[in-house]
């Protein structure tokens, strides 16, 4: 049985503005990340990867307000090609999968001792 999980991580800078923090271990497929601003200095820039391998699931500059996105990764077929809807069509995306790893936020210029939430919701 299949479950919707939220794991929120609230993340405090340091006084240059810049903070690291991880999800717990979770496992499933990426439906959404929220950024609930709390007071995050204007323009404020983050990374948000997988610990263990690099692979970045968002990355954006600038954000001054809470939003949502909800990432995908180009699928493939069994021979290694990008998988498209049509003959030089747009590339089929899905959900991108995590398996026991942690998720890495990086956050830069975002103010002296400030704060701000990111929820990842798995399926």
């Amino acid at each position: 049985m299949s479950y919707t999980q939220r794991h929120s991580i609230t993340v405090t800078t340091a006084a240059d503005g810049s903070a690291t923090a991880y999800s717990p271990v979770v496992s499933g497929k990426i439906s959404q990340i929220i950024y609930t601003k709390t007071d995050f200095a204007t323009g404020v820039d983050f990374t948000i990867t997988f610990e263990a391998t690099g692979e970045t699931l968002w990355t954006e500059s600038n954000v001054d307000a809470s939003t949502v996105r909800a990432p995908r990764q180009s699928t493939h077929s069994n021979l290694g090609v990008a998988a498209l809807y049509a003959a030089a069509g747009s590339a089929v995306l899905d959900k991108i999968s995590i398996a026991n790893d942690r998720i890495k936020i990086v956050i830069a210029s975002g103010g002296a001792t400030k704060t701000g939430t990111f929820s990842i919701i798995l399926e």
